[in-house]
């Protein structure tokens, strides 16, 4: 499978980058697919490839000490993921498992240095992309030791459809397959919370439920909610 210069073009964090260059990074990298439901790879397996997504959508888990699963980002297409050097560990810290069917790209976790020395752009949007998930993982924490579950499921799917979110004709519709239980896991709480928020939700014409598909039907209604506790 070859991917082309082009479909990385798409990506800002290679726009900048010389055409040798970025055809260099290419030569070295393995596509690899994989089905909806695989792993890219497990938490505490050896760290030995690092990711760039092109297409599909992953949630990588984390399982803690006391056997409880919970959701730690959502990898997007563009996303750098499994870059385990860069934060001085030797294992993957979670589980990349896959939502859709998804393409990525994947290079030798040595190649890393290479990886960042090839431009000072790609260099600075690694950090970017590091800051970012120290960020969103601070805003969690946050959220989830100050603020009542209705307004953190509200943060979190607020997140979401900004990230992942396509206009739909009644509003805003998370891209990507999402159940009850991948919210649940996402902030801090259970199954039957969410279900019972989600469907109060529903009744007063906030969002719109299926089987792992969401609609956001008034994102101003439901950033009033999760504001509410600033007011």
């Amino acid at each position: 499978m070859k991917i082309d210069r082009t479909v990385l073009r798409r990506f800002s964090m290679f726009e900048r980058m010389p055409d040798g260059d970025l055809d260099a990074l290419i030569a070295q990298a393995i596509p690899k697919r994989a089905d909806a439901g695989e792993a890219f790879f497990e938490q505490g397996a050896p760290a030995t490839h690092f990711f760039l997504l092109i297409n599909g959508r992953l949630k990588v888990t984390q399982v803690t000490q006391d056997g409880q699963q919970i959701i730690v980002r959502v990898v997007h297409p563009g996303d750098l993921f499994g870059f385990a050097r860069a934060l001085r560990r030797n294992d993957y810290p979670g589980t990349a498992l896959t939502v859709t069917e998804s393409l990525a790209m994947s290079w030798p976790t040595d190649a890393w240095p290479q990886f960042i020395d090839r431009s000072p752009h790609l260099a600075v949007s690694a950090l970017n992309t590091i800051g970012q998930r120290l960020e969103e993982a601070h805003t969690r924490i946050r959220e989830m030791s100050t603020e009542e579950v209705e307004r953190r499921v509200a943060h979190t799917v607020l997140r979401l459809s900004q990230q992942a979110g396509k206009p739909a004709e009644n509003g805003v519709r998370i891209d990507f397959p999402i159940t009850r239980q991948d919210i649940a896991e996402m902030t801090g709480t259970t199954l039957h919370t969410v279900s019972r928020i989600l469907s109060a939700w529903e009744s007063k014409g906030l969002v719109e439920g299926g089987r792992q598909k969401l609609l956001v039907r008034d994102v101003k209604g439901l950033q009033a909610l999760a504001d509410a506790s600033n007011r």
